[in-house]
């Protein structure tokens, strides 16, 4: 970062036309035959606002693979479980439990290839079975033995099967699946909810080998119910933190950097206020840029920051990760061309951080 201000301060003072001054408001915008390529230029406005903003009540999207899959979703046993067994009018059958009692110790312990040892009848399979087929299992046995036998089967400690999330989380770890479905959401609220240097938009759920990016901020903020999921065993959830989602603003600002955005949101005039706003003696504040990684090149805003309604626009206008917000100079007279030295290497800046996204996921 230290590199990319140092090579922008050579770029804009070697762009500065010393002794010349801007004619007019509009005319510095022509005064210069030479136009970059890859890049549009569009002034701020309220038309455009309206156009860029997200729709004040958007439609909630339903997930109805998520719904079926909780509507029919059933545990299934594996190795470490604990089971308990309650057989009626049978107590020598029943394992008593003890506040002071280990849970192995309270029930049957389901060993490594899915048994468990029983009364009277002795190796029950139970790995990958769920509870009501285990009670059908062991009822149909012990009927050998026990007139028309009525039993209750439960999980007294979960323990094959979990999820592990980690990243900006209040208390990173691992997590037991239990009879309760677990979904992506529950799964960062069981970990004590998401920091406030959390990155909800790029929630990365890794599952055998794979990885799914899910925006959780458009679930709480949007209703956008498709970016949950129901986890399974050996799932990693990973909360990554807001450091991508920021924006640098150069220039002649006070304070020149990277402004993070708090929760994914930050608009223009945020970003000038927390970097100590405009530098009274170089700041050209009819001359506001942002500069935004569009599909087919650069899209460049302009925002006058000198017209009555400037702070209205500046606080509507919402960035995005990576916009690079610049302040113009009243030394620089030819903007063209400062756009052609200097664009370059925001576009290098964009490239480098998308590549490490990449090698992160």
């Amino acid at each position: 970062m230290k590199f990319f201000l140092l090579t922008l301060a050579i770029l804009i003072g070697g762009c500065a036309a010393s002794g010349q001054h801007l004619k007019t408001k509009s005319s510095w915008l022509y005064e210069d035959a030479y136009t970059p390529p890859d890049f549009q230029l569009t002034r701020l406005s309220p038309a455009l606002i309206n156009t860029l903003r997200a729709p004040a009540n958007p439609t909630t999207i339903p997930n109805r693979a998520l719904q079926q899959a909780v509507s029919s979703y059933q545990y299934r046993v594996g190795p470490k479980d604990v089971l308990t067994f309650t057989v009626w009018d049978h107590p020598e059958l029943t394992i008593p439990a003890g506040e002071f009692r280990a849970p192995e110790s309270q029930g049957h312990l389901v060993s490594a290839d899915g048994n468990i040892f029983f009364p009277y009848i002795g190796q029950v399979s139970v790995g990958a079975r769920t509870l009501p087929e285990i009670r059908d299992i062991v009822s149909a046995r012990l009927s050998k033995y026990i007139q028309n036998p009525q039993l209750d089967v439960r999980v007294a400690s979960f323990r094959s099967k979990h999820i592990n999330v980690a990243g900006q989380v209040t208390t990173p770890g691992f997590f037991a699946i239990t009879d309760i479905p677990m979904t992506l959401v529950e799964a960062i609220n069981f970990a004590g909810g998401a920091t406030e240097t959390a990155s909800l938009q790029n929630v990365r759920v890794s599952r055998n080998g794979e990885n799914l990016t899910l925006n959780v901020q458009a679930l709480f903020e949007q209703g956008d119910l498709s970016q949950n999921v129901l986890l399974q065993d050996q799932d990693i959830v990973y909360v990554p933190d807001n450091s991508v989602y920021s924006v640098h603003v150069l220039g002649s600002i006070s304070q020149p950097g990277v402004v993070p955005m708090s929760s994914g949101r930050l608009n223009l005039a945020e970003s000038i206020t927390h970097s100590g706003g405009f530098d009274n003696d170089e700041a050209d504040t009819n001359r506001v840029f942002v500069f935004r990684n569009g599909e087919s090149g650069a899209d460049i805003y302009w925002l006058d920051a000198g017209s009555p309604d400037a702070m209205l626009l500046a606080t509507q206008f919402a960035m995005q990760p990576q916009d690079v917000v610049f302040v113009a100079s009243t030394r620089l007279a030819r903007w063209n061309r400062v756009i052609s030295q200097i664009l370059p290497t925001i576009q290098s800046l964009w490239q480098t951080q998308s590549l490490i996204d990449r090698i992160n996921d």
